[in-house]
C-alpha cells in the first residue's frame, strides 16, 4: 500500500539581513494589516467616506489586534505562569517578536478599540464599523493562518488522509527532530486559512449588494457565528496548545468559541429586529 502525504519542510525564515531574521509569519502579519486596510479603504470610498477615517481605523485596529491577541494568549493559555511571575510575562507580552497570539483575545481587543473609535467618530455607529472590519478581518485571518503554516505551528492531530502534512520542523511533538518519528497530521492551519478566504468572499458579496444600506450588525453577526462555529469543530482536529487542556472535555479554543458564537447570534437577532 502506498502511503500518501505531503512533506512540509518550509523554513520559517525568509532571509537574514545583517543578523536580523525576516520571517514568513511577520511578513504575513504585515500583509494582514495591509490587505485589511485596502479593503476598508475601498469600502469607505464606495460609500463616500473620507479615506482619513480608514487611516484612523487602521491605527485602532493594529493596537487592538496586537494588545488583545497578546493579552488573550497569556490570560487564556498561560495564566498560571502569568500569576507566578507577572512582571516577566508582561515584558514578554509587549516585546517583539510576538510569539503567542490568541484570536479570541484579538477579537476582544478589536471590539474594544472600535468602541473607542466610534466615540471619536460619532458619524459612524458601532455596528457600522464592525460590519466593515469583519470583512477585512476574514481576509487577515487567511494571512495569519498561512503564517502559522509557514511556522509549522498550531498543527493538527495525526491522520491517514492523503492530504496529511508531515511537519518536518515540528519539534513540539517530535522533540528528537528525527524524520523517522514524523507522522502525517491534519494541516489545520490550511483548513482555517481557506475557510477565512471563503468567509471573506461571502461577506464582501453581502456588503456589495447594498453597501452603506446594509443593515447594521448583519455582517458582524454572520462573521462571529460562521468563523467561531468552524473554529469549534476544527479544534477537534488540532493538538492542544497548552498541557492543561489535556484534562478538559473541550479545549480552550472551543470553550472561548461558544460565547463568541452566542454573541454573534445576539448581534444578528438585534440587527434583524432593528430592520423589521
Amino acid at each position: 500500500m502506498i502511503n500518501l502525504f505531503i512533506e512540509w519542510n518550509a523554513d520559517p525564515t525568509i532571509i537574514n539581513l545583517l543578523g536580523f531574521p525576516i520571517r514568513w509569519y511577520g511578513l504575513c502579519f504585515a500583509f494582514a494589516f495591509l490587505a485589511g486596510f485596502q479593503v476598508v479603504s475601498y469600502m469607505f470610498k464606495q460609500e463616500g467616506r473620507p479615506v482619513e477615517q480608514a487611516d484612523q481605523l487602521l491605527i485602532y485596529t493594529m493596537v487592538g489586534t496586537v494588545a488583545g491577541a497578546r493579552m488573550g494568549h497569556y490570560f487564556f493559555y498561560e495564566f498560571p505562569l502569568l500569576l507566578a511571575d507577572p512582571v516577566r510575562f508582561f515584558i514578554q507580552m509587549i516585546t517583539p517578536p510576538f510569539s503567542g497570539l490568541a484570536s479570541h483575545g484579538a477579537a476582544i481587543g478589536l471590539f474594544t478599540a472600535y468602541y473607542l473609535y466610534t466615540k471619536k467618530n460619532k458619524d459612524q455607529s458601532y455596528l457600522y464599523v464592525t460590519d466593515r472590519i469583519v470583512i477585512a478581518a476574514a481576509l487577515a485571518g487567511f494571512f495569519i493562518r498561512f503564517g502559522n503554516l509557514m511556522n509549522s505551528e498550531i498543527i493538527g492531530k495525526p491522520t491517514d488522509l492523503p492530504w496529511g502534512f508531515k511537519f518536518m520542523r515540528d519539534y513540539e511533538f517530535n522533540p528528537s527532530g528525527l524524520a523517522a518519528f514524523v507522522v502525517p497530521r491534519h494541516p489545520s492551519q490550511l483548513y482555517e486559512a481557506l475557510s477565512c478566504l471563503v468567509i471573506f468572499t461571502f461577506l464582501l458579496w453581502m456588503w456589495n449588494r447594498q453597501k452603506q444600506n446594509t443593515p447594521h450588525g448583519i455582517l458582524t453577526g454572520l462573521f462571529m457565528i460562521i468563523l467561531f462555529t468552524l473554529r469549534f469543530f476544527y479544534e477537534f482536529l488540532k493538538e492542544n496548545q497548552s498541557s492543561f487542556e489535556d484534562g478538559l472535555s473541550l479545549n480552550m479554543g472551543q470553550i472561548l468559541s461558544i460565547p463568541a458564537v452566542l454573541f454573534g447570534v445576539g448581534v444578528l437577532l438585534y440587527a434583524k429586529r432593528k430592520t423589521t
